[in-house]
């Protein structure tokens, strides 16, 4: 099954709202204009009118000396402000350059000033177009009109935008869902050709390079792993051998002795090491499903593979685990988690007592010492205790992330807590937000210097 996921946030629906979003603004700013319009031509015609007869009025005051009858009938003379009619005189004192004034009761006045040749005084042609305003009449019948039509605008520009947009994000998408799909043990390939030659397509080719490339180098990963923990097989049995042959003859002092079994105890934590990483790095092939595995004997095998880890060592090994203890996980799996674990704790532990018990659905590993610093999970990040290579844990950590396998560890200062979950968790999807290893969580008490917290 998939394990795509919808984006919530889709390239096709933001492209849509952008369409409609720049229609909207278009129909509200082209009806602005509209309106404007209108209401400019209103006022120049009203301007022309009072032109002409100003021109008129000021003529025949040239040759008579006083101001004729205007020619329409709206408009007014009037030689003193005073007279002027809705109390324009006052609003005509306050602002001297204004031309258009409201009235009472719905009238509307339009004003121009008459100024004829000196000595005589200035005077004013009002015009009351209430009756003539063609706008305001319309205004309501304009603004449903723009109304409507910005709908229809804003209903074509997001049909045109939804074609648009799916026929542009048709190519990302089947892209994007490609990429989305593509796991490690199943990562596609020949699939750019299937693209438009353009910025996807561009794209897709460079996708189909890089993911060639990972395959190379995750290919030749697993190859180096495995040929290189074969080939150090041979050379570690035969130093093993030759310890034990060493170690039964007769006459070796007591330095000799130690020595050697130094070197047997480096051979065999080194053939742990090689078996490890085998196994990890055939996992990531393996099909092993989980199944009902005996807890006991598979700890008492592997605390004594583990034993000579604590040679010379006064510590004390308890193992509290019922006889019917089962865990639900993979058995090879589980083998390579419970040695790791096993060994750090018997590496880290210069005296006292390891208990191991069960509590609940955990299996607790429970060990004095310095606990575990912040970087342990990391490949080759090793303790001032370990004997080994400082991959336990790394591996650990892969193969929890690899098969759900949920860990803890606490530290508080006195030693460490590992607990190991017996049935495995579902494993995280890759596109959810999860940290680099989700099935290992690390807490550390305050009793101890601060470390993050590994989810």
């Amino acid at each position: 099954m998939s394990n795509t996921t919808r984006p919530r946030r889709r390239l096709r629906h933001r492209l849509m709202v952008a369409f409609g979003g720049f229609a909207l603004f278009v129909a509200a700013l082209y009806g602005f204009y509209v309106v404007l319009f209108v209401y400019v031509v209103e006022d120049r015609f009203f301007h022309g009118l009072l032109q002409q007869e100003a021109q008129a009025q000021l003529a025949h005051h040239a040759a008579h000396g006083e101001w004729t009858r205007p020619q329409l009938h709206f408009i007014a003379v009037h030689a003193d402000p005073a007279t002027l009619p809705d109390g324009l005189g006052t609003w005509l004192a306050e602002e001297p350059s204004r031309r258009e004034f409201p009235g009472n009761d719905g009238r509307h006045y339009h004003l121009q000033v008459l100024q004829p040749a000196a000595p005589a005084a200035p005077a004013w042609l009002v015009a009351e177009v209430s009756q003539q305003l063609a706008v305001r009449p319309m205004r309501s019948g304009i603004l449903q009109w723009l109304g409507v039509s910005s709908l229809a605008v804003l209903a074509l520009a997001l049909v045109l935008g939804a074609w648009l947009a799916r026929r542009m994000t048709a190519p990302l998408s089947r892209l994007a869902a490609l990429v989305d799909e593509a796991t490690p043990s199943r990562l596609p390939a020949g699939f750019s050709d299937a693209f438009p030659d353009d910025e996807v397509g561009t794209l897709a080719r460079g996708l189909e390079r890089l993911i060639a490339r990972i395959d190379d180098f995750v290919a030749r990963e697993r190859e180096f792993s495995r040929d290189a923990s074969h080939e150090l097989r041979t050379p570690l049995a035969v130093i093993r051998s030759a310890c034990e042959r060493l170690a039964a003859r007769d006459g070796l002092d007591v330095e000799s002795r130690l020595q050697l079994e130094h070197v047997r105890q480096s051979a065999h934590q080194l053939e742990q090491t090689v078996a490890t990483l085998l196994a990890l790095a055939r996992e990531e092939h393996s099909a092993e499903a989980a199944s009902d595995v005996a807890v006991l004997p598979l700890l008492e095998r592997v605390i004594v593979d583990q034993a000579p880890l604590l040679d010379g060592r006064a510590v004390e090994v308890r193992l509290d685990v019922a006889t019917g203890t089962r865990a639900h996980l993979p058995a090879t799996v589980l083998h390579i988690v419970l040695s790791n674990l096993v060994g750090n704790a018997f590496a880290h532990t210069r005296d006292g007592q390891v208990v191991i018990d069960v509590d609940g659905d955990w299996l607790r590993i429970a060990n004095p010492g310095d606990g575990i610093a912040a970087d342990a999970f990391q490949a080759f990040a090793k303790g001032e205790a370990s004997a080994g290579f400082g991959l336990g844990l790394a591996i650990v950590r892969r193969l929890g992330e690899r098969h759900g396998i949920a860990l803890r560890f606490d530290t508080d200062g006195e030693g460490t807590v590992a607990r190991l979950a017996l049935t495995a968790q579902p494993s995280p999807r890759p596109n959810e937000n999860n940290s680099a290893n989700g099935c290992l969580r690390r807490s550390i008490s305050a009793r101890t210097s601060p470390a993050p917290i590994i989810e």
